[in-house]
């Protein structure tokens, strides 16, 4: 029963961690945006309002190979393997592994993060979002598991 338990707690953090982590990024963007819009002054009524085309039904798509360096590409993957890793890392009661998770995506990404503050701060609410979901679920179900063995 507790090799039940342990699937599941990592199909859960490796496989739901992603909607997690890309519904934080898409709050702190709305945070960001809003508060770039209360610092910008406002608009005085009798100037010109333009008018803008309407958007495009889709969002338009671009080839992978056609994605410039500095998007970090591949976040999928690696964020769901290093949420596998956490949740390893935790269950099996050693959690000074995950530093080791977090600085080897830290040095795999050092290139692209140097080169764009907009991507070092993705990168950094992505991760803290993506670990704590590990963490939580891995630290719910070893709590679970030590309660009940």
């Amino acid at each position: 029963m507790d090799a039940l338990w342990i699937v599941l707690a990592l199909l859960v953090a490796g496989a739901l961690g992603s909607p997690v982590t890309t519904l934080v990024l898409r709050l702190a963007r709305s945070v960001d945006t809003a508060e770039r819009r209360r610092d910008e002054p406002p608009e005085p009524a009798d100037q010109p309002q333009l008018d803008l085309p309407a958007p495009p039904p889709e969002p338009p798509t671009i080839e992978v190979s056609l994605v410039p360096p500095g998007v970090l590409r591949g976040g999928l993957v690696i964020g769901v393997l290093e949420r596998l890793a956490v949740t390893v890392a935790i269950l099996s009661g050693q959690p000074v592994a995950i530093a080791y998770v977090v600085a080897v995506k830290a040095l795999g990404r050092y290139p692209e993060l140097s080169q764009s503050p907009a991507a070092s701060e993705r990168f950094i609410i992505g991760t803290l979002a993506s670990l704590l979901w590990a963490a939580g679920v891995a630290t719910l179900v070893k709590v679970y598991l030590l309660g009940f063995t």
